[in-house]
């Protein structure tokens, strides 16, 4: 029996496809690489864009025409909304949340494997039924798909409520995973020879806010994570944090230890006041500005990553000249544009969706033109120098390597004898675009 998954969207949910791979694994499946010679298939969904939600309806349309070939079983997991949830329920023969990934094999086994759309799908079990995700979903060790960057949960759900986001819908309020898991999971990887791992989290910065009698702060964990791995030839990242919560003593922690990347994501969503607040972001420009040149202050050769929406509800032109002027003045090494869509069951929802799409459209471009500028500025500074890289793997181009530098800037390498993926390396300049750079390896580290 063969299984194949397609996750979509977040880290979160690549993360979450590795645990799901090693319980079907440990109930007798085998992963295969093309959906068509599978006997089960899954789906690991997104809800943050309407395009990724638009994929999973596309994706069980046609499996469910090939049950009339086939005995098939399908399953969805992953961020749904209560509003998806009802149809996919109709649509899929499984569906489980997260927290019930351990109770996947019996659900298997009780279903069977069907050839027809079933007629009345299994009921999920009442909310409060829910299990507690640190009993059973992080109990499972993932089936890492890469030997090279590893992902470790360190946080699951989140209690800001940005009116666009379905987040807290999707994956509840937040809950923190034991420090003492995440530093042996990190060890482990570690000592298998992981060359990056990233922490995860809807928002790191409020790590064990939810259990504060019986956990550390976000800083300390990473002091402890530092401590871990001094020495080590690995780099530790984190997203995302709130820039509400981003404090000086995160910041201090990354700089004391050579383990932490300098790589901020810095999430700004807009750059005009009054749209945070309709965004329920709880920070103003001014604020944002501050951890912004706390960066820069402690952190000076970090890279600052991004996200912002453009066309969110009721944005006048005005707004988005403010975030044009706020991404002039940041000048970011990378910003991750999307235009807004509504998502249901989040507060902007309620709202009229008032900007049109060929003008959502028209300001991405704008904010991809000063993107492509600033970073441009940034990788220009690296000319003719050298820079250390990490080879994660062979470029789409034959003949190159692929790889990054610290602040995870792509770069793209010519094969050379003696060196493969894994391989930290260093490498010297030799061509600068945008959101890339081209070098030439020098020596291995």
């Amino acid at each position: 029996m063969r299984y194949h998954l397609v996750p979509l969207g977040c880290q979160m949910n690549q993360s979450d496809a590795e645990r799901i791979m090693t319980v079907l694994e440990e109930a007798g499946y085998s992963r295969c690489d093309r959906e068509e010679d599978a006997d089960l298939l899954g789906v690991i969904s997104c809800s943050v864009r309407q395009r990724a939600i638009d994929k999973v309806y596309s994706k069980i349309h046609l499996w469910n025409t090939w049950k009339a070939k086939r005995p098939l079983l399908t399953f969805v997991s992953g961020c749904i909304l209560p509003e998806d949830r009802e149809k996919l329920l109709k649509r899929f023969d499984l569906l489980f949340s997260i927290n019930e990934l351990p109770q996947v094999p019996e659900m298997i086994r009780q279903y069977g494997v069907v050839t027809p759309p079933p007629a009345a799908p299994p009921t999920p079990p009442p909310l409060g039924d829910t299990p507690d995700i640190r009993e059973g979903f992080w109990q499972v060790t993932p089936s890492y798909t890469s030997t090279i960057e590893a992902y470790v949960p360190i946080q699951n759900g989140c209690d800001k409520f940005c009116t666009f986001c379905a987040v807290p819908y999707t994956r509840g309020r937040e809950v923190s995973r034991p420090s003492g898991e995440i530093i042996a999971e990190v060890r482990r990887l570690v000592e298998s020879g992981y060359r990056t791992i990233t922490l995860l989290g809807q928002n790191v910065n409020s790590y064990g806010l939810d259990q504060r009698s019986e956990e550390v702060r976000f800083s300390e964990l990473l002091r402890r994570i530092g401590e871990e791995t001094r020495g080590a030839d690995v780099w530790i990242y984190f997203t995302s944090p709130h820039p509400r919560d981003m404090g000086d003593d995160v910041l201090e922690v990354i700089a004391r230890y050579p383990t932490l990347a300098n790589q901020i994501h810095l999430p700004i969503q807009s750059g005009d006041d009054k749209v945070l607040i309709r965004m329920n972001r709880n920070y103003r420009l001014s604020g944002y500005r501050r951890v912004v040149e706390s960066v820069r202050r402690i952190l000076p050769e970090a890279t600052l990553f991004t996200d912002i929406i453009v066309g969110f509800t009721g944005e006048t032109e005005e707004q988005f000249q403010h975030t044009r002027e706020a991404m002039e003045e940041f000048r970011y090494n990378m910003a991750y544009i999307a235009q807004y869509s509504p998502r249901p069951g989040a507060a902007s929802a309620r709202w009229a969706d008032d900007v049109p799409q060929e003008e959502k459209r028209r300001r991405l471009h704008v904010l991809t033109e000063v993107l492509e500028r600033t970073a441009l500025d940034h990788n220009s500074r690296l000319a003719g120098t050298e820079v250390t890289v990490l080879l994660d793997g062979y470029d789409r181009k034959p003949g190159f390597f692929s790889g990054k530098t610290e602040g995870r800037t792509p770069v793209r390498l010519p094969v050379a004898d003696g060196y493969h993926p894994g391989m930290f390396v260093r490498a010297a300049v030799t061509d600068v675009r945008p959101l890339s750079i081209a070098a030439t390896i020098r020596s291995a580290l």
